[in-house]
C-alpha cells in the first residue's frame, strides 16, 4: 500500500471536516506517572510513537518530523534489519466481513474482540488495524513474526506460541518504522465499582472515572480514555497523535452503562484529542471530551490530556476556613472578571498582583466570574463548553491552582461562578452529543433556553445530574475553591421561566415548578457541604421561592447564601432619584427589612449592574461630579451597614465612571497620580478599604446578619430628611449606630434616640464625607454624649451633625 501524505490540519471545526488521512501516536513525557519501579521501566521503554504516517518523500518526512517536534514526542526509529529467527506468521482465519465493515465504519462496539491477540489452535492469532502501514510485525522475547497484509489497513497472522505473550508491534511505513504496544492487548482500565456508580448516577468523583487519565496500566504507561455516549453505535479516539484520523483507535463499549473505553499506551500529557462518534443514523460527529480537564486555547476546540503536579501550600487556610459559619462571619466580596482585571495577564501573573490588591482593600473573598472553558469570550464565561476545565486563555489548570493557592496564602477566600443552568449549542460540544438529546432534555420545549439561545440540562436524568453534582465538588476538591455562586437559579426552578402560554408544560401536579431541578440543587448542595467543610454555596435567585437557604433536610434547597436581588433593585432605584424626589421613594430603602430574615442574604452590586446601558455605579447617581461621588460613598456606607454580606464588582471600588467592558477591563488610569482627578478616585478606594477594615473589626456588622435580634430601626421614616438611622448589635449586645443622609445639605442638631450603654458617649468610627475620601469633611469631632431627652421611643438621645450625602457610623466610647 502506498502511504499518502498526512494532513497537518489542526483541531478547529473547519479542519476536522477535511478528515485527515495519516496516523501517528505521541509518546509519554517524562512526567507520566509510574507507580512502581517495574512500571517506570516499562514507561521508559515506551519511547516511540505508536503509529506514524509514511510521507510521500524524504523531504516530506523531514517536514513532518519538524512539525511534530515538541516535548513528549520522539522521532520514528529507522527500519530495523531482519534478524535471525524473523519469520512470517501463518495466515489467520479471514476476518468476518461484518466486523471488518463495522471497524472501518467506526461503529463496532467491541473492537477488542476482533483486534489484538487471542489463542487459537496452533498458536496465537494477532490482528491489527494500522492504516497506511506497509507491514506489521509482532515482537516477543522469542519470536518476531510478520503479519499478513489483509488490505484496508488490516494485518493478521498466527504466531507460533502457546499462549498470548507480552508483545509489541513493529509498524513499517514507507520511510520509517516504529515500535509500539498494541492498545488491544489490554484489559479494561475502568473498574466494576466505577461502572456501577456511573450507572446509578452516584459517582461523586466522576472525573476520576471518565475523561482522559494518564496512568500506568498492566505495567505500561499511557492514557485511559473513557466517555459516556449511550446512543452511539461506535466511538473512536482521534487526536494530534493520529493526525485527526481515528480509524485505528475504536473504543469498546462497557456494557449497559453507555461508557466507552480505550487505553492508549504511549500517549501522555499534552496530547490533543477528541471523540469520533458514530451516531444512531450512521453519520459521524467529532466531539470534545465533556470531562476534559484541559482544553486548547479558544477558538481551537480540542481536549488536552493533563495531570496535576501542583503542590499546595494552603494547608492552614483549608484547615480553618470552616471554623466559623459563613453567615456568622465577615464576608465582603470583590467580584472579578479574571481575563479583563489586568488584560493580558496569565494566572501566575495575576497571582503576583490580585491577592495583594484585594488584601489591601480588606475584602475577605474574591468571586471569579466563570472560569470554566467557554468558546466565546463575550459571554464572560456564562456559556460553558468545558465544565471540568479552567479556561486555557490564561494558562494551564495547574496555573489556576497556583492563583487559588496564592489567594489563600494571602488570607482570601475564592468563590467562583458556576453555571449548571444551560450550555451552548456548539456542534463540537455537548449538544446532541451522541446523535440524540443526551445532556439536554428530550422535549424541545424543555431543552431550549428562551433567553440565551442555549440548551437546558435534563436534571431528571441520573447521569446528567451526576455530571453536574460531581462537577460542583470537583472544583472544590481539585482546585480548593471555597464557594460556588450558582448562576440563574430561577431559570432552573420554573418550567415557565421566560416562556409564554403554550411554550411550556406543567409538572405532574399541574404546577410550574421544575421538581427535577429542585432535586438536583438539593443533591448538589448536600453533597458539596458533606464532602467539603467550610465551603459555601450561593444562589443567584431573583424570585420569592421559599427556602432557598433552608437546609435540605427541612425541605429547602440547601444553599448557604442567596443574592438579594430585591435590595439591589430597590436601593439603586432610590439613589438614582434626585434628592428632592427621594422622599417619594423612601420605602424603596426600607422595604428590604420586611423580608431581611427570610433567607441568608448577600447584597450584590455585581457586573450585571454596570454593563449594557445600566451605567457604572457612580454614573447612576444624579447631580454634579461631587454629588455623584458623595452619593456613591454614602450608598456604600449604607450597604456595608445593612444586614447581609457585601459584593462589589471591580472598578466600582474607585468610582469608575464608564461601564465595564470585557475588552479593556477597569479604567486603572483614573488612579494614575499624573491624572488631575485621580485624587477623587483614590478617595473612594480609600473609603472601601476603611469600610472593610471597620466592618471586619466590628462584629455588630456581621455576627447577627441572619437574625432579627441583630437589627433595630432608630428612624426608618424620616422621608422628608432623606435619613435612615438604625442600630446593629453583636452577640453580646454591643451596638453600632449607622446613619445615612441622602440630601446635599448639612443638618445640624439632628436628634436620634439611642440605647442606654453606660458609656460617656458615641464616637464616629467612619464618615463617608471625610476629606480623606474626597468629601467636605463635616465631622462630629467630639464624642456625642447621650442626653435624657426622649426620642424615637427611647429615653435618651444624641444630637449630631449630618454631613451632606453621607453615611456616618458611631459606636459607644
Amino acid at each position: 500500500m502506498t502511504a499518502r501524505k498526512p494532513s497537518r490540519k489542526g483541531s478547529r471545526k473547519t479542519a476536522e471536516a477535511a478528515a485527515p488521512e495519516a496516523v501517528s501516536v505521541e509518546t509519554v513525557p517524562a512526567t507520566a506517572p509510574a507507580e512502581t519501579a517495574e512500571a517506570a521501566e516499562a514507561a521508559a521503554t515506551t519511547t516511540e510513537p505508536a503509529a506514524a504516517p509514511a510521507p510521500a518523500s524524504a523531504s516530506a518526512s523531514a517536514s513532518a518530523s519538524a512539525k511534530r517536534a515538541r516535548p513528549g514526542r520522539a522521532a520514528a526509529v529507522p527500519p530495523l534489519p531482519r534478524q535471525a529467527g524473523d519469520a512470517s506468521a501463518r495466515p489467520a482465519p479471514a476476518l468476518d466481513l461484518a466486523d471488518r465493515g463495522r471497524l472501518l465504519a467506526g461503529d463496532h462496539h467491541d473492537p477488542h474482540a476482533v483486534l489484538g491477540a487471542r489463542p487459537i489452535p496452533g498458536g496465537v492469532l494477532v490482528r491489527a488495524l494500522r492504516p497506511f502501514a506497509r507491514s506489521v510485525t509482532v515482537l516477543t522475547d522469542d519470536v518476531q513474526a510478520e503479519l499478513h497484509d489483509d488490505g484496508d489497513g488490516f494485518f493478521s497472522g498466527v504466531v507460533p506460541v502457546k499462549e498470548v505473550p507480552a508483545y509489541r508491534l513493529r509498524v513499517a511505513y514507507e520511510d520509517n518504522t516504529i515500535e509500539v504496544d498494541d492498545p488491544y492487548r489490554f484489559w479494561p482500565s475502568l473498574g466494576e465499582l466505577d461502572l456501577h456508580l456511573i450507572a446509578e448516577g452516584r459517582h461523586e468523583e466522576l472525573w476520576r472515572a471518565l475523561g482522559s487519565e494518564p496512568m500506568v496500566h498492566q505495567g505500561v504507561a499511557g492514557t485511559r480514555f473513557t466517555v459516556w455516549a449511550p446512543n452511539a453505535r461506535g466511538v473512536r479516539v482521534t487526536g494530534d497523535f493520529t493526525y485527526w484520523d481515528g480509524t485505528a483507535l475504536p473504543m469498546r463499549s462497557l456494557g449497559s452503562t453507555g461508557v466507552w473505553e480505550l487505553f492508549l499506551p504511549g500517549i501522555g500529557e499534552g496530547a490533543l484529542y477528541k471523540y469520533d462518534i458514530c451516531r444512531p443514523d450512521g453519520s459521524h460527529t467529532v466531539r470534545a471530551d465533556p470531562m476534559a480537564r484541559r482544553t486548547e486555547v479558544p477558538p481551537a476546540t480540542a481536549s488536552v490530556v493533563t495531570a496535576s503536579h501542583h503542590e499546595w501550600r494552603d494547608d492552614d487556610w483549608m484547615a480553618h476556613r470552616g471554623d466559623r459559619p459563613v453567615h456568622e462571619a465577615p464576608f465582603s466580596v470583590y467580584e472579578v472578571h479574571l481575563a479583563s482585571w489586568r488584560p493580558g495577564l496569565t494566572y501566575r501573573q495575576l497571582a503576583d498582583q490580585l491577592p495583594s490588591y484585594v488584601k489591601d482593600l480588606g475584602f475577605t473573598h474574591v468571586e471569579l466570574m466563570p472560569v470554566s472553558e467557554h468558546p466565546f469570550g463575550g459571554s464572560w464565561g456564562y456559556q460553558v463548553t468545558g465544565f471540568y476545565a479552567p479556561t486555557s486563555r490564561m494558562g494551564t489548570p495547574d496555573d489556576f491552582r497556583y492563583l487559588v493557592d496564592a489567594l489563600h496564602r494571602a488570607g482570601i477566600g475564592v468563590i467562583m461562578d458556576w453555571v449548571p443552568a444551560h450550555f451552548p449549542r456548539d456542534d463540537w460540544a455537548l449538544a446532541e452529543f451522541d446523535g440524540r438529546p443526551l445532556y439536554e432534555h428530550a422535549d424541545p420545549q424543555r431543552a431550549a433556553h428562551p433567553d440565551w439561545g442555549t440548551l437546558e440540562f435534563d436534571y431528571g436524568r441520573t447521569e446528567v445530574r451526576n455530571f453536574l453534582v460531581a462537577n460542583a465538588t470537583y472544583w472544590c476538591e481539585e482546585f480548593h475553591i471555597d464557594g460556588l455562586r450558582v448562576d440563574a437559579v430561577a431559570s432552573m426552578l420554573y418550567l415557565d421561566y421566560s416562556r409564554e402560554d403554550g411554550q411550556w408544560s406543567p409538572n405532574d401536579q399541574g404546577g410550574r415548578e421544575n421538581w427535577d431541578a429542585v432535586a438536583f440543587l438539593q443533591e448538589m448542595n448536600a453533597t458539596v457541604y458533606r464532602r467539603n467543610p467550610g465551603v459555601v454555596t450561593i444562589a443567584e435567585e431573583s424570585t420569592a421561592w421559599d427556602g432557598v437557604t433552608r437546609p435540605t433536610d427541612s425541605g429547602g434547597l440547601g444553599f448557604g447564601l442567596k443574592w438579594n436581588m430585591g435590595w439591589m433593585h430597590d436601593s439603586l432605584l432610590y439613589v438614582a432619584k434626585e434628592p428632592v424626589h427621594r422622599k417619594y421613594h423612601h420605602n424603596e430603602m426600607t422595604f428590604s427589612m420586611v423580608y431581611a430574615y427570610s433567607e441568608n442574604y448577600v447584597l450584590p452590586i455585581s457586573h450585571d449592574e454596570v454593563v449594557h446601558g445600566k451605567r457604572a455605579l457612580v454614573a447612576k447617581m444624579p447631580g454634579d461630579w461631587w454629588q455623584q461621588r458623595a452619593t456613591h460613598r454614602a450608598y456604600l456606607g449604607f450597604m456595608w451597614a445593612h444586614p447581609g454580606k457585601q459584593l462589589l464588582f471591580m472598578g466600582q471600588e474607585f468610582a469608575q465612571g464608564a461601564e465595564w467592558s470585557e475588552g479593556h477591563g477597569p479604567d486603572w488610569w483614573l488612579l494614575d497620580p499624573t491624572y488631575e482627578a485621580s485624587g477623587d478616585h483614590r478617595g473612594v478606594r480609600n473609603l472601601v478599604g476603611d469600610l472593610n477594615a471597620v466592618y471586619g473589626a466590628v462584629p455588630a456588622l456581621w455576627q447577627r446578619d441572619t437574625v432579627p435580634e441583630g437589627f433595630s430601626w432608630v428612624d426608618g421614616g424620616a422621608a422628608e430628611d432623606n435619613v435612615f438611622a438604625f442600630l446593629r448589635y453583636d452577640a453580646d449586645g454591643s451596638p453600632l449606630l449607622a446613619v445615612s443622609h441622602f440630601s446635599p445639605v448639612v443638618r445640624h442638631d439632628y436628634r436620634l434616640g439611642v440605647p442606654e450603654t453606660g458609656t460617656e458617649g458615641w464616637v464616629e468610627v467612619l464618615n463617608t464625607d471625610a476629606d480623606r475620601y474626597g468629601g467636605s469633611d463635616v465631622r462630629n469631632a467630639e464624642p456625642l454624649k447621650a442626653e435624657a431627652v426622649p426620642a424615637h421611643g427611647r429615653p435618651s438621645s444624641i444630637s449630631l451633625t449630618l454631613p451632606p450625602l453621607a453615611t456616618v457610623w458611631f459606636r459607644p466610647t
